[in-house]
């Protein structure tokens, strides 16, 4: 998959996926899910309102990425600078999923990787969180069998012990005690993280944010617990990347709060870097 936004898309979302939908629970008394119409309505009475967009804010007000930087995403992603590292996600999530299952994106931004992982496996179904609301507009939209949720993934997720298949991480908080919980016996967590190496080149043009070396051990030292490393993958890609694709990749991430403007306009000719990643790849232990 080469696009940010799936030409597959449906055009319009219609209800929420019935398989996403059983899998919510209500934030305020934990009770499953009823649509009527356009809202979703618990048992016990609290109600939701889907967004003309096709997502469902849990959360009420909060903070996440801003318009600017999920545009400067969306269409950095679109133009296939990340593509081989959506087919390696991909193809590692929707490895021997069973027809009616869930993959659930903490951390789907607009949904990229997610719909990358529908695309491979046609009959399952996805749930994104994300604090963003400007991401989720889009990650709505993404690809058919979205359901995208505007959730605090710091807090208890809103989604039923054992729901999912597969839980995706992908540059986002990783609240580990809910992956433990909602993820089934057996089910698979994928962690992309980038590695220290990632964007070296251009490092020495811009001051952006530092890359924890020991990521890779604190990670794996936060799961052994819970989870099994049953796989782990470089992933690197060469960048042709043009001005405008500089500032499209400090962007589109937390180095827009850091990197000043100036120094983006100083970069006016193409640079070639290395985006470096490792796919991360658990079992969870029962």
């Amino acid at each position: 998959m080469s696009r940010g936004r799936s030409d597959e898309k449906a055009a319009q979302p219609v209800g929420f996926p019935p398989i996403a939908l059983g899998a919510l629970r209500c934030p305020h008394c934990q009770s499953p899910f009823d649509q009527q119409g356009r809202t979703l309505r618990c048992t016990s009475g609290h109600s939701f309102d889907l967004a003309r967009q096709g997502y469902v804010n849990l959360m009420g007000s909060g903070v996440g990425d801003t318009k600017e930087m999920v545009t400067a995403r969306d269409e950095f992603l679109a133009a296939g600078h990340y593509a081989p590292l959506a087919r390696l996600v991909a193809h590692e999530a929707a490895r021997d999923l069973r027809r009616d299952a869930l993959v659930v994106d903490a951390g789907t931004g607009t949904g990229y990787y997610l719909a990358a992982t529908l695309a491979r496996a046609h009959a399952a179904t996805g749930l994104g969180m994300d604090t963003s609301t400007a991401a989720l507009r889009r990650a709505a939209r993404a690809y058919p069998g979205i359901g995208a949720v505007a959730w605090d993934l710091w807090k208890p997720w809103p989604v039923q012990t054992g729901a999912a298949d597969v839980i995706m991480n992908i540059f986002a908080p990783r609240n580990l005690i809910e992956c433990h919980r909602v993820l089934r016996p057996d089910g698979t967590l994928v962690v992309v993280t980038p590695d220290s190496t990632h964007l070296s080149e251009l490092r020495t043009y811009i001051d952006m944010l530092d890359v924890d070396a020991d990521k890779l051990t604190r990670l794996d030292s936060s799961l052994q617990s819970q989870f099994s490393l049953t796989g782990r993958h470089d992933c690197e890609i060469e960048l042709t990347l043009e001005p405008e694709d500089v500032h499209r990749v400090v962007h589109m991430g937390p180095n827009a709060y850091h990197v000043p403007p100036s120094a983006l306009a100083a970069i006016k000719r193409t640079l070639t870097v290395t985006a470096a990643f490792v796919v991360s790849v658990y079992r969870r232990e029962p």
